[in-house]
């Protein structure tokens, strides 16, 4: 993990800010789902993804494939096949 030198605090109902720049670089927006996991002392943040969802459209299309690790659904395949 990388550090980003960026502190918030939790405000009395246990909310707090991810800073403007940090949204925008992972394209989460209001409404984004995001999963909450813990490693010990650690909290980890990330956008919820569902099972089978594509990682360039986010579409749960129910036919992707997975190549080179990544979900990829059949629209995106073949817009692929047009570069």
């Amino acid at each position: 993990m990388k550090s980003t030198g960026i502190v918030r605090s939790v405000d009395s109902l246990g909310r707090f800010v991810l800073p403007k720049e940090l949204r925008d670089s992972f394209g989460i927006t209001t409404d984004t789902p995001i999963e909450i996991f813990t490693d010990g002392n650690t909290i980890l943040l990330r956008k919820y993804r569902a099972d089978g969802c594509c990682d360039l459209c986010g579409e749960v299309t129910g036919d992707s494939i997975l190549f080179r690790g990544k979900r990829i659904c059949a629209a995106c395949r073949k817009e692929l096949a047009k570069l």
